[in-house]
């Protein structure tokens, strides 16, 4: 699965918050207008921040006052390089920040709140939009966003008797047994059993359960009756034989829905280019539909946001490079230069989304109906508790309702 940006070691996060806290905030004051003469470093993530380098000679041949400078950052070092920045006092004017690490640097008082002026909530998906949100203010402006939905081979489910896509929870586990009895596949489908991101398969299965992370007081709310519901199917397909209870750490459910032995999976839009690129002789054998429902169909929202730091004195050309970012032009270009889905929704409406593959389709309705990961300062600690979770009922056979109390006591102390 494409990875989500990641803390390395949770402890280290927390010392580092402690120590950073102090070190940050100081300010910027000094400000160079837009019209000024000026260089703005910018720090872009992985492949993406390769493609935001071409971008920025785009930007700067329309403004050529703003020379964007683009360094580019691995995922697996972005946290490390970030926090000892922050501690340095040696941070860019503006970066790349995926989703699930807002919480951190809006504790860390390091983000430049968003102008609300200038950028609109409601030219931007719902959930992408919140999940900068902290105490009313919005700290990152989404540029790209990503959502979980289902991926299922149509041709093996024609074997199977099957011609349609499931909607409910029973009919996909319908489908799954189906699959393995009827088409003699080796699992029915592929939920990640253990370790790391564990919770991005299972989190669709809470939300469209009616559960949610955090309570009304922002509070952990993982022992609600909707918590143990979800881990009660989701722990189904491993008590039942149809999916696997253990893969390796770089296990690519690609390969295994080419081969067929796993013909169904929940994962993100990234996915149809590995497909297309890797298993090419799945054209017209597969298909995408919105999460199957619980009580709904919901799953949730990545990507990443443009984010400005505090401590910037470029804040205005950083305003207009993330204007020109989030435009819906050059949103649409982004799509068809990163294959990444933009956050602002009338891009939805331009040709090169209009022409991209079928499969998207769903995705864009998962999106209007996806709920939001809160931020938090402590996330990485808090997900990796539902990681230890899911395993537990996986791989563990623990009861849902022991497995969801022990994830209540074990993130009690990871938010305000």
């Amino acid at each position: 699965m494409q990875p989500i940006p990641r803390i390395a070691a949770a402890t280290a996060a927390t010392t580092a918050l402690a120590l950073l806290l102090s070190a940050c905030g100081s300010g910027g004051e000094e400000q160079t207008s837009a019209k000024d003469k000026q260089t703005l470093t910018v720090w872009g993530m992985g492949e993406e921040g390769k493609h935001l380098a071409k971008i920025g000679k785009e930007f700067t041949k329309k403004h050529p006052n703003i020379t964007v400078k683009v360094t580019p950052v691995g995922w697996d070092v972005v946290h490390q390089k970030l926090t000892a920045a922050v501690a340095a006092g040696e941070l860019p004017d503006m970066a790349q920040m995926g989703s699930t690490m807002l919480g951190e640097f809006i504790e860390l008082d390091a983000l430049e709140p968003v102008d609300e002026k200038t950028f609109k909530k409601d030219d931007f998906f719902p959930a992408a939009w919140n999940g900068g949100v902290k105490d009313g203010k919005a700290y990152g402006v989404p540029w790209y966003v990503d959502t979980r939905a289902l991926y299922y081979r149509t041709d093996l489910a024609e074997k199977a008797g099957v011609d349609k896509p499931p909607a409910t929870w029973k009919d996909q586990m319908d489908l799954a047994k189906a699959y393995k009895d009827k088409a003699k596949t080796k699992w029915g489908t592929y939920n990640q059993p253990a370790n790391v991101g564990a919770w991005q398969t299972w989190l669709p299965f809470l939300y469209s359960a009616g559960g949610d992370l955090l309570d009304s007081s922002g509070k952990p709310d993982l022992d609600s009756p909707e918590s143990v519901k979800a881990l009660e199917e989701y722990a189904a397909y491993f008590d039942q034989g149809l999916s696997r209870k253990s893969s390796p750490p770089d296990y690519d459910v690609v390969k295994d829905f080419g081969t067929g032995d796993a013909p169904m999976f929940i994962s993100g839009p990234w996915i149809v280019q590995n497909i297309q690129d890797q298993q090419p002789q799945l054209k017209g054998k597969y298909a995408t539909a919105p999460l199957p429902a619980g009580e709904s169909s919901t799953s949730w929202v990545g990507g990443a946001s443009l984010v400005s730091f505090k401590d910037s004195e470029h804040k205005a050309a950083a305003k207009e490079f993330t204007k020109y970012l989030t435009e819906t032009k050059q949103q649409a270009a982004w799509y068809e230069m990163a294959k990444s889905l933009p956050a602002n929704e009338s891009a939805f409406d331009e040709p090169q989304l209009k022409n991209a593959p079928e499969q998207l389709d769903a995705f864009e309705k998962q999106l209007k109906t996806a709920k939001t990961v809160p931020p938090l300062a402590k996330w990485e600690e808090f997900s990796g508790k539902i990681d230890e979770g899911v395993a537990r009922v996986s791989q563990k056979g623990e009861s849902p309702k022991k497995a969801a109390a022990w994830m209540q006591k074990a993130t009690e102390g990871l938010v305000d």
